[in-house]
């Protein structure tokens, strides 16, 4: 019997140490996934790669989406919701997306410490008094400068529009066929409407009642008061090309706005290629690409565009914008990423792997976009503050096309407000 009842709490203890010793556990996952519309996002991924030193149980994938706009809305409704989608200023005006808002995180709630402090006021974007996009880039209009040019014959990068003008003379004389090149081969991305839409915005800022008289043309069906704000802005195309500071014949034979762009300027003969910010993002992959810039490699930078006598302007626009999905899983983790990301280092960290415009304040520690940290404030606009939509860009890049290509007058340019397509 004493046999027996040893033997039983032998047993008993055994089992006891078994159930009391710790149990080697795995650690838990988290999956975060960003969908977008760009094929690619190397700055992106680069940011997962950092956030890895601080949570090495999270898995954060990048997933490009084809027909974006159109498969948005359903991808947040299914079963494998995103955590993080891009988003844009001009879905708030189509009601289409009226859906895609409603799953949007708050990202002012102070409860979720987002640092928005680090964004240049002028990008954040209020929609009911809640911020639900934050803009990971931004973007402006101006002109590529070959400096080299500038220094090897004797000029100054022009500061204001009468020098401007005489720059362009200089070169001619000096044997340059294109002073300013750009993309003309169709309305979309095209180099009028790069020079026309900054100056546009800022005639529309003078005045309280010029955003809604052109934002609701119907509104003022016969007057002509919406159009007229375009004049300044088609008046300068239309002085360049008749000033033979562009030769749209030549700009036409430019096959894209992006890389054929680059390339073109990189052959090293052109003082000023005009385009938008994401033009340039592409200036260091086509470096390599370039037989001309790897023979014979150039410093630039990208300008605003003096086309008033006191300079230039600053049209400060988001580019890409992130927007947090309320309903994900792992929300938490998902707020987390985002607050890493909402910083000066990162965000400046990705723009420059990118090399778009940081949304952040500090634009001089890009050399190619530093020319626009001069711009007074005064000279700054963003049309999101200012209400400016859709069809705004739309009239002006249609108005400033057929101007340019001698298709309409300014005259009738600025009547056709409203009916431009």
């Amino acid at each position: 019997m004493k046999k027996l009842i040893y033997v039983a709490l032998t047993g008993a203890m055994a089992t006891s140490l078994v159930a009391c010793k710790p149990q080697n556990k795995e650690k838990p996952i988290y999956n975060i996934s960003i969908i977008g519309d760009y094929s690619n996002f190397e700055a992106l991924e680069a940011e997962f790669e950092r956030f890895k030193d601080i949570r090495d149980d999270v898995v954060l994938t990048y997933e490009p989406v084809s027909d974006y706009r159109n498969k948005l809305a359903t991808m947040l409704e299914g079963d494998e919701k995103p955590n993080i989608f891009f988003s844009y200023s001009w879905m708030a005006s189509d009601e289409k997306y009226n859906s895609v808002f409603s799953h949007m995180e708050d990202l002012s709630d102070q409860a979720l410490n987002m640092n928005l402090d680090c964004i240049r006021p002028g990008l954040i974007n209020r929609k009911d008094n809640k911020v639900l996009m934050a803009p990971i880039f931004s973007k402006t209009d101006g002109v590529l400068v070959n400096k080299n040019l500038f220094e090897k014959e004797g000029l100054q990068v022009p500061t204001t529009w009468s020098g401007l003008l005489e720059v362009c003379a200089a070169f001619r004389e000096k044997g340059y066929e294109n002073p300013m090149m750009g993309y003309s081969k169709n309305p979309s991305g095209n180099l009028m409407y790069n020079l026309a839409y900054p100056i546009f915005v800022a005639e529309l800022a003078k005045d309280p009642e010029a955003i809604d008289r052109a934002n609701n043309p119907d509104k003022v069906a016969g007057d002509p008061v919406a159009g007229e704000y375009m004049r300044s802005a088609l008046n300068v195309v239309d002085q360049l090309i008749k000033q033979n500071c562009i030769n749209i014949e030549n700009c036409d034979k430019i096959e894209d706005n992006y890389n054929k762009v680059l390339l073109r300027f990189f052959d090293g003969d052109v003082p000023m290629m005009i385009c938008g910010a994401d033009t340039p993002s592409g200036t260091k992959k086509r470096e390599s690409v370039s037989a001309a810039y790897q023979a014979n490699p150039f410093s630039y930078s990208f300008y605003p565009i003096p086309v008033t006598e006191q300079g230039g302007y600053f049209i400060d626009s988001p580019s890409v914008q992130f927007s947090v999905n309320k309903d994900c899983d792992n929300l938490d983790v998902t707020n987390e990423f985002m607050r890493f990301l909402l910083s000066d280092t990162e965000l400046n960290n990705m723009s420059s792997i990118k090399r778009l415009v940081t949304p952040t304040k500090n634009l001089f520690f890009d050399s190619i976009y530093a020319p626009f940290a001069n711009v007074p404030i005064e000279r700054t606009f963003s049309p999101d503050m200012l209400g400016v939509k859709d069809i705004i860009s739309a009239q002006i890049r249609i108005a400033s096309y057929k101007v340019g290509k001698g298709e309409l007058t300014i005259d009738e340019a600025i009547a056709a407000y409203g009916t431009l397509k």
